[in-house]
């Protein structure tokens, strides 16, 4: 590789954002000479994003900083459709009023990490339903369609592993990189954007985005992708036992968002200063290079820095605040996550599986019921030993409440009302 002229895309390769570029001399020459708007494309399957989305929100801030104007691409038109990469089974239809209030949940994220507005770097969000869905089928065939081969096509990872693997691909979902394609064009057309960012798996995508741009308007465009991001131990980030680690604090507290992070795995934690917070590069150095006991000082700061992003200083000294007291000192704090519950339900009696689904501790009631098998479930800090017990008012402790534990680390308070 030869030497990075821009700030941005130094950063981007010293950062650990780097996988794959169309043209990397013109596209640094371009970050380096001008400014580039880019975009990022995210689809409408839920009311938020998780972590496995971070990076990409991290890379349109850090463009945003080096003076460049980011696009956020909401997918109102492609999530109809649905995205097959990493997928090994269609996604299910949804409704266009659950797309939008999916959209709505969504808008709330960026807004915490990048400025939206109508200056010459402002954010602007844009819905790729505004053109994809006034498309005459016909009319796009013919003028789109005959510029993608089929047998190209099958050659890109995200079809061959659903045909290799025998799992249906609709044609509904084999047109979504044709759409993707489009998307591309179409914001050039639009807004001058001139470089898609995606993960790995939107390679064969975002290349047939800027082909399609060359060839029917000849536009130069670029692509670059980021490496598919995995935890040490091999598991897909953003997802746990528990479930998803929501950027939203009405789908996950700041106080679990932040234990999240404190609980990162030894081998992650430069890589995840590296990515997800804006801590020098000395300063990451440092604090990966601690070892034993001291390692956990590091793990506490990542925490800080990507709960100060997603949900603001207060909420992250808030939440270090309330761990410190919990784990440190053997306190029950206050700002534990809570739910109310109304006494005369308590007073019936719920189940202690069937509760610790209903706050957030476990995904399902079975899951729950293994919980509390294999001896991970607690009770006022006392091990849960009876699958079948059921949790009543009498089980309210000294402080008014019930504290429900999942493993050593998720807490949960239960607030009789």
């Amino acid at each position: 590789m030869t030497e990075l002229r821009s700030d941005f895309m130094k950063t981007f390769v010293e950062r650990g954002y780097m996988h794959q570029c169309t043209h990397l001399d013109e596209l640094d020459t371009a970050f380096a000479e001008k400014q580039v708007t880019a975009y990022i494309g995210f689809d409408c399957t839920a009311r938020s994003l998780h972590v496995g989305s971070l990076m990409q929100i991290m890379i349109l801030r850090r463009m945003q900083q080096a003076g460049h104007k980011p696009i956020v691409l909401m997918g109102g038109g492609t999530t109809k459709v649905g995205d097959p990469s990493g997928k090994d089974a269609s996604r299910p239809v949804i409704t266009d009023e659950i797309i939008q209030n999916n959209m709505d949940g969504i808008k709330s994220v960026f807004e915490k990490f990048i400025k939206f507005g109508d200056g010459p770097t402002d954010a602007i969000m844009v819905n790729n339903d505004d053109w994809l869905s006034g498309l005459g089928y016909i009319q796009f065939l013919r003028e789109y369609g005959r510029h993608f081969s089929i047998n190209r096509m099958l050659t890109f990872e995200s079809v061959k592993i659903r045909l290799e693997r025998e799992h249906s691909l609709s044609f509904l979902e084999f047109n979504y990189m044709i759409l993707q394609a489009y998307d591309f064009v179409e914001l050039m057309k639009r807004h001058g954007c001139t470089l898609q960012i995606g993960g790995s798996d939107q390679w064969g995508n975002i290349v047939n985005g800027t082909e399609l741009g060359r060839r029917t308007n000849g536009f130069d465009l670029f692509g670059l992708t980021t490496p598919l991001l995995t935890t040490a131990s091999g598991a897909k980030m953003g997802k746990t036992a528990a479930g998803a680690i929501w950027l939203n604090d009405d789908m996950l507290s700041a106080y679990d968002y932040w234990q999240f992070w404190r609980n990162t795995e030894d081998a992650d934690v430069g890589k995840f200063l590296r990515l997800f917070t804006e801590l020098p590069m000395s300063e990451v150095t440092r604090l990966e290079n601690l070892e034993g006991a001291a390692l956990n000082q590091a793990k506490k700061i990542l925490a800080n820095e990507c709960t100060r992003l997603a949900h603001g200083d207060a909420a992250a000294t808030e939440a270090a605040e309330t761990a410190r007291r919990t784990f440190e000192m053997g306190e029950t704090a206050e700002t534990l996550p809570t739910t109310e519950i109304p006494k005369t339900e308590l007073d019936e009696g719920i189940p202690a599986f069937a509760l610790f689904n209903r706050v957030g501790l476990s995904q399902s009631n079975s899951e729950a019921r293994k919980l509390i098998k294999g001896g991970g479930a607690r009770l006022n800090d006392e091990k849960i030993t009876d699958e079948k017990l059921v949790l009543t008012s009498n089980d309210v402790n000294e402080t008014g409440r019930i504290k429900l534990s999942s493993g050593k680390k998720r807490h949960h308070l239960i607030l009789p009302n």
